[in-house]
């Protein structure tokens, strides 16, 4: 790890890393907003839930397709650089979704969107490792996380509360705007390395050149380790790509009778949830310098609460509050598998190596969106209301079952990755 010497401006580290999280935040609206939009579209574009599951999946499908070449380019070039494309680029697929008028068309644009998504994260963490100790990892990247949640949370009721005002093209337009503004704040606050560094930077750049285009890929995409813990994250992080990005609020007012305004508030406890315990449980790992046993017992307890939520009876309103939030409070120590995987690769590979986990956990929305739309469908018994399917209670049952076998896989996983002791690899 590169670590800034004391210097007058103390502050440079976070303000930098903070504000490359801003556009961590941003994406985590374009990511999630199709749950605040599901019925708007359905009706706007007349889509079955698969239809639906795959418009939203497009988003995944352009980060899966754009991870392997990210985590090279930000190895080797200005991250502040890779950021502002890549962040431009979001921001006109946002402007673009929104004066959308076909399915065909609003698919192409949220793939634009999903783009910058592949570099948001990695960029991230590539500037983590430069600018703070290996010791305070872990918490800096539980804050990225509370950042990308924060826009998670937005993308739900206060997304929501601007479509029921403006619409849901116009509020669509504004988000596109808050881009614009977020895109100014990163040219000015973003530098991708402390001066006194120079010299270690060459080196790293020279250890590049020597290894090679290939043999870095092979280093990071051939660790079996790498891919345990991206599996791992993937399957952990399921609930938010399901339950909070697209499924989780037509499930709420189609089995328990909620508004969508109600359930919208609802779901997005489970980003509030994400982004208060990912700083905590990212401290607590760096505190008893372990990885592997704060991630199972999140594991464990996620199972729990996801069980008692899906399968459990008619839940009163400020219950399924407590519990989507304690649900995403206790799945984010997922993001222990970043600073984990970080610390078993080279500090010179180390946005190719966290590229891996961020392909799995990308995977997971690419591929089990649309699964789980195509589930609902299976079973479906015609029911339309306003254009929009209605689907039973045992529907959501047995596609929700995925997220279930997702938890027991990532416990199984865990058996199988290999403890850091948040040392870092030399």
């Amino acid at each position: 790890m590169l670590v800034t010497k004391s210097s007058s401006n103390k502050f440079l580290p976070w303000i930098v890393c903070l504000t490359c999280g801003l556009f961590f935040f941003y994406e985590f609206i374009q990511m999630n907003m199709v749950n605040s939009l599901s019925t708007y579209l359905m009706q706007d574009f007349h889509v079955s839930g698969n239809q639906l599951g795959v418009l939203a999946a497009t988003y995944f499908d352009a980060n899966l397709l754009f991870l392997f070449p990210a985590g090279m380019l930000l190895d080797r070039f200005s991250t502040k650089k890779i950021v502002l494309i890549t962040l431009g680029i979001c921001i006109i697929g946002t402007a673009l979704f929104a004066g959308s008028t076909s399915l065909g068309w609003a698919s192409a644009f949220r793939f634009l969107t999903g783009i910058g998504s592949a570099f948001c994260f990695l960029s991230c963490m590539r500037l983590a490792a430069v600018w703070f100790h290996e010791k305070q990892l872990a918490l800096i990247i539980g804050l990225i996380m509370t950042m990308a949640f924060l826009g998670g949370t937005v993308a739900q009721t206060p997304l929501t509360l601007v479509i029921n005002a403006f619409g849901w093209r116009e509020a669509i337009y504004l988000d596109a705007a808050l881009g614009v503004i977020i895109f100014i704040l990163v040219w000015w606050g973003v530098k991708d390395y402390p001066d006194h560094i120079a010299e270690l930077k060459e080196k790293r750049k020279l250890q590049l050149r020597e290894l090679g285009f290939l043999k870095s890929l092979k280093l990071s995409y051939l660790n079996w380790q790498n891919w345990l813990s991206g599996i791992c994250t993937n399957m952990m992080n399921l609930p938010v790509f399901i339950l909070g990005a697209i499924w989780g609020a037509v499930f709420l007012e189609q089995t328990q009778g909620y508004t969508h305004t109600e359930a919208s508030i609802i779901t997005g406890m489970i980003f509030v949830g994400t982004l208060v315990g990912s700083p905590i449980i990212g401290w607590f790992s760096d505190k008893i310098h372990r990885r592997r046993a704060p991630i199972a017992a999140g594991a464990v307890l996620s199972l729990i609460i996801l069980i008692y939520i899906v399968y459990g009876q008619q839940h009163h309103f400020d219950t399924l509050i407590v519990l989507f939030f304690l649900l995403g409070f206790v799945s984010s120590a997922q993001i222990i598998n970043y600073p984990l995987v970080a610390e078993k690769n080279s500090p010179a590979l180390t946005a190719t190596s966290v590229s891996v986990v961020s392909f799995n956990v990308i995977a997971g929305g690419a591929v089990f969106q649309p699964v789980v739309g195509w589930l609902l469908d299976k079973n479906w018994d015609g029911t339309l209301i306003n254009n929009v399917r209605v689907y039973s209670v045992t529907d959501y049952h047995q596609a929700f079952f995925v997220l279930v076998l997702g938890f027991v896989l990532a416990l199984i996983l865990l058996f199988f990755i290999k403890e850091t002791y948040a040392k870092p690899k030399n």
